[in-house]
């Protein structure tokens, strides 16, 4: 049992909790709930080469790291409504490269307007006047304003029911000058790039300079703490 609070403690009242069923829920829903929570997240760009040379270039939230040995990132391009593939997802295919352009405040704009639906073929780079750049270890092209570019080779597409999920291997990573501490350490300052990140499902970003810092413990310093208590 645990030990009584001192009579004069202040008394806490325990915060209510709502459960939501995401089983019993339809898909709308569902996204509706998990992207409100799962905040900030970070945002996708991706190029891809499409049919006859086009850049495709389309965001997606839906994106994290997964690992650095060897670097790993995943992002969800989902399907579209009558089923087919984005395409992101057919230009990469199975063994396709990509590349993820990270997105700046600066570029926010420009970011979201990729996000428009246009038609099966259209690339956006070029109908958005998107300046390109080279890719160094891919053939497709990054955002030359991009301030963060990873160049991207696909290792596995997991699908899940309607969710699919792309797998890629990181070969290399452009990062712009100011934004490189000591090259020779490959120190990064992260808050030079400004990036941005999605807050809840619509139209809601959130700027990442505001930062703190804590410090990992220990396990021997947290035990020499709690001797000192």
């Amino acid at each position: 049992m645990p030990d009584a609070p001192p009579a004069d403690s202040p008394q806490v009242t325990p915060p209510e909790f709502t459960h939501f069923d995401l089983t019993a829920l339809p898909a709308s829903a569902c996204y509706k709930l998990v992207t409100g929570v799962v905040v900030p997240r970070p945002i996708a760009w991706v190029s891809t080469l499409g049919e006859g040379g086009h850049v495709n270039l389309a965001p997606y939230s839906f994106f994290g790291l997964m690992g650095s040995d060897p670097p790993v990132v995943a992002f969800a391009p989902g399907d579209r409504a009558d089923g087919v593939p984005k395409d992101t997802a057919l230009n990469i295919g199975s063994g396709g490269e990509f590349t993820v352009n990270l997105v700046s405040a600066e570029l926010a704009a420009t970011m979201n307007a990729t996000a428009t639906d246009f038609p099966h073929g259209v690339g956006e780079a070029h109908t958005l006047n998107v300046p390109l750049a080279e890719g160094v270890k891919v053939r497709v092209p990054r955002v030359a304003a991009s301030p963060a570019a990873l160049e991207c080779r696909e290792v596995q597409t997991v699908l899940i029911g309607r969710t699919r999920i792309i797998l890629g291997v990181v070969l290399g990573v452009t990062l712009r000058n100011d934004a490189v501490q000591d090259a020779e350490r490959h120190h990064v300052d992260t808050s030079a790039l400004d990036l941005i990140g999605r807050m809840g499902g619509r139209g809601s970003y959130a700027l990442t300079r505001e930062t703190f810092v804590l410090d990992r413990v220990s396990y021997s310093e947290w035990r020499e703490r709690q001797d000192k208590d």
